[in-house]
């Protein structure tokens, strides 16, 4: 109840801090935001109204009160007298009075973010209706990036120092070193462009693959030289790079992915409506996989390699136990806490909205909402987009440390 007690407080305190911050952060911005709304030519008695409407006439200290007020699900508002700046209009607000009062009362309320400056639109219902795409985007992409990256890691550490760790690692630190937008464009141009009709493969190499395969099978148990290896990955590369001055006989003609570069989770047919289009799904998910991929490959590896050599992990194998229930049940479950620290942040990340990604793929989302906000300056939506990523990261940063309790038997609740 303590540990409870103590994380809700935690959490209230971030959440007014990324309030607090955001709030006088854009507010404290130069330029006047009904000018830029109303243009240079409307006259000054619409102004004035236009910034009474949204509350712009206000001192910043009763701005920010007045704000902190809507945000919060119990505020103070004036049940009846729709002249005050603090009435509790039905149409704006959605909740029920915990009083029962005429005058000022107090009211349980959902948190409001106020109205965008340009559509007049609730940045609420605004945010709703794009959070599903980014939401469905982020836990694919990391549910993804953890199942594959975990068997990664696991295998780079089981063969320490060999082919495989060392082909693993090279794999992971060219995940790393792309930034998003870089290979947001990369992905789209080779999936969605160069290869939407057809795929030119080259032969050579993946015959090198087969016979290093073949080769390996048979070699029943005997372990391969270092210059072996080097030759073979050599002339792999080799081979490789000879596409680039090959002729067409070099390659296979393969289906194309058969992608748009750009589109939604759901889509319009003529005749069906709207309906679910997942395959829109699968170049933003790639791109947003690769660096979480990486990360978790690279913490799985070094953190199983650390499990596995303590003491308890001598006694599970002096008690009988077979080598696959050590590595999982007793190596892999006492070195996840460091994935799961960066899965989490990774997590709260994608929900940001990847705003790069977003908006080269078109999709409709977070991000993309947020870009499109910060071009035309319209700050409700930018700060109300802002604060729902502040309240993730606090929230799911309280539930990895309930998480961290459940996995490792070291950590209690109580502490």
């Amino acid at each position: 109840m303590r540990w409870i007690l103590g994380k809700t407080g935690y959490g209230l305190s971030v959440m007014l801090g990324v309030v607090t911050v955001v709030f006088f952060l854009f507010n404290l911005t130069p330029g006047d935001p009904v000018r830029s709304l109303v243009g240079d030519n409307a006259s000054e008695t619409t102004v004035q109204q236009i910034r009474r409407k949204l509350d712009l006439d206000l001192p910043l200290g009763q701005r920010y009160v007045y704000y902190l007020n809507d945000l919060s699900p119990i505020s103070v508002h004036h049940a009846s007298d729709s002249s005050q700046r603090l009435y509790f209009d039905r149409h704006v607000y959605s909740g029920l009075a915990l009083l029962p009062s005429e005058g000022w009362n107090l009211y349980l309320k959902t948190p409001y973010l106020k109205r965008s400056f340009y559509s007049d639109k609730a940045v609420g219902a605004m945010l709703s209706e794009v959070m599903p795409g980014t939401i469905v985007l982020a836990v694919v992409s990391i549910l993804l990036s953890l199942i594959i990256g975990l068997v990664m890691g696991l295998v780079a550490a089981l063969h320490k120092d060999g082919f495989y760790d060392q082909l693993m690692l090279v794999v992971s630190a060219l995940g790393m070193a792309g930034p998003s937008f870089f290979v947001a464009m990369l992905v789209a141009y080779f999936g969605a462009i160069q290869w939407r009709d057809q795929i030119l493969m080259p032969w050579l190499p993946f015959l090198l693959l087969a016979i290093w395969c073949l080769l390996k099978l048979t070699a029943r148990g005997k372990q391969w030289t270092n210059a072996t290896k080097r030759w073979f990955v050599g002339l792999f590369i080799a081979t490789l790079g000879a596409a680039f001055f090959a002729g067409d006989w070099y390659f296979m003609h393969l289906p194309g992915t058969g992608l748009q570069m750009t589109g939604s989770m759901t889509s319009v047919h003529v005749w069906q409506g709207e309906y679910f289009d997942l395959k829109n799904m699968i170049l933003p998910m790639i791109t947003l996989m690769i660096r979480p991929l990486s990360v978790i490959v690279q913490l799985t590896r070094s953190s199983l390699l650390d499990v596995m050599q303590h003491d308890f992990i001598r006694t599970a194998r002096a008690k009988g136990l077979s080598e696959r229930r050590v590595v999982l049940v007793h190596g892999l479950r006492n070195a996840l806490n460091p994935v799961i620290t960066a899965v989490s942040g990774w997590f709260a990340s994608l929900l940001a909205g990847a705003v790069f990604v977003e908006f080269v793929f078109g999709w409709k989302g977070l991000g993309q909402q947020m870009f499109t906000a910060i071009e035309t300056r319209d700050l409700p939506v930018v700060m109300g987009g802002v604060i729902v990523i502040g309240f993730s990261f606090v929230i799911i940063s309280i539930l990895v440390d309930a998480l961290y309790a459940w996995i490792d038997p070291r950590v209690r609740l109580e502490q």
